[in-house]
This record gives structure tokens, C-alpha cells and sequence, in this order.
């Protein structure tokens, strides 16, 4: 029987550099896409795929983060420096119970299936990681090329035509040898194709990365919003 994670990590942290100047003043996930914020919008994902537990990681303008969410049941932990990826994970793993928790960025809009329940779908147990991904030309915002390439019997490896869409489950254990504090899943992701064990599979639906302004209104589009 498939146990399927049901805590998930947000990263929430970043300086949003490439969303400048909108984010002089506001951390990217509070800006706002089709009327709620990137981060909302990533919660209502949470929401909709049950999960349990989430954690939002902040950094910069943290205290706006952490006030947008006051009174809600998120967990949001500040990292007092920039962690990446991999450190983020890390700093917040004593949040987590399972030996599997889910992942995602909040610099994305989704609209179709819902990309946790994707992930959880598919997930099995002896797994190591999972990536949700879909080929680079049926995503909004993001120029070819690809990030990696899935074979047919799902396994990922560098280059390729296939984007990373910022969501994914991971094995916790995976963190227990880095011994660094800031550092990016990338470290943990080529070991595991290393050995053949990154997993990869398809998002059904349509997404899109809002990762500077340009792309707001792509995603509005995408959305069925163009105009707001």
C-alpha cells in the first residue's frame, strides 16, 4: 500500500530579483495574479490536495509574509540568510513527520489538475524523489530549453526539452549527508541521477511561471483573466 505524502514545504524566501521593481517594496509571493497573491494561490493547491501540514519559508520583507498569513493554520518559518533550496528544506525539516514530504514553489499558476495530487498520485514508496514536469512547449512564461529529459520509464536525466515546474516529493533522508547550509536541491537531484533514481512525470494541465512582470499577464491569460 502507497503511502502518499501529505506535508508540504512552500519556498517563500527569495529576493524576487528578476521581479524588480515590483518587488522593492513587496516579497514576490505577495504579488498579486489574476486578484490573489502568488502565494495564496499556491495555498489554494494545498487546500484542495488535503494536505496537512505546510510551511512557508521566508526571507526577505519576511514580516509581510508572516503577516499575510496571521491567523491562518500555515507554519512560517524566517531564515535569518538566504538558504536556497536545499537549505530552506533543511532549516524547516524539524517541522515535518513524514519521510516524504511535497514541495513547491510559489512563483507558479496552475490551472487544471491539481499538481499535488499528481505527485501523490504517482508517488511510490521505495521512491526517492518525484518531479512534476512537462515538455517545453506546452508551458507559458518560460523559454526553451528544457531542464531535463524523462525517459519512457520515467527516469530523469540532465538536458532535455522537459521543465522542471517547481513541484515535487522528496525523501528527507536525502538532506542527512550535505553538510552545508545553503545549498540547492540541484546537489541532491544529480546524485540521484547519478544512480538512476530521480523520477520524473507529466503535468496534465497548464502552467505557467510568473518569475517577473512581463509574465503577470501571461499567466491572466492562461488564467481566462486577460484584462484584470
Amino acid at each position: 500500500m502507497r503511502n502518499k505524502p501529505s506535508e508540504l514545504m512552500v519556498f517563500a524566501a527569495g529576493f524576487g530579483t528578476r521581479m524588480q521593481p515590483l518587488t522593492n517594496n513587496l516579497p514576490k509571493p505577495l504579488i498579486s495574479v489574476g486578484g490573489r497573491t502568488l502565494l495564496d494561490h499556491s495555498l489554494d493547491i494545498a487546500n484542495a490536495a488535503n494536505i496537512e501540514k505546510t510551511v512557508v519559508n521566508t526571507h526577505y520583507m519576511g514580516d509581510q509574509i508572516k503577516n499575510h498569513l496571521f491567523g491562518q493554520p500555515y507554519i512560517v518559518e524566517n531564515e535569518p540568510e538566504i538558504l536556497e533550496t536545499g537549505g530552506g528544506l533543511q532549516n524547516a525539516r524539524h517541522h515535518f513527520s513524514g519521510s516524504s514530504i511535497l514541495t513547491c514553489n510559489s512563483d507558479s499558476v496552475w490551472v487544471g489538475e491539481n499538481p499535488l495530487r499528481a505527485l501523490q498520485a504517482a508517488w511510490q514508496n521505495d521512491w526517492d524523489a518525484l518531479l512534476l514536469c512537462a515538455h517545453a512547449s506546452n508551458i507559458n512564461g518560460r523559454d526553451a530549453p528544457g531542464d531535463f529529459n524523462i525517459s519512457d520509464n520515467g527516469l530523469i536525466s540532465r538536458s532535455g526539452d522537459w521543465v522542471y515546474l517547481g513541484a515535487q516529493i522528496i525523501r528527507l533522508s536525502l538532506l542527512d549527508n550535505i553538510n552545508q547550509t545553503s545549498f540547492s536541491l540541484n546537489i541532491v537531484w544529480d546524485k540521484l541521477i547519478l544512480h538512476g533514481k530521480l523520477h520524473g512525470i507529466e503535468y496534465s494541465g497548464k502552467w505557467c511561471d510568473v518569475g517577473s512582470p512581463g509574465n503577470i499577464p501571461v499567466a491572466e491569460e492562461m488564467m481566462g483573466l486577460s484584462g484584470v
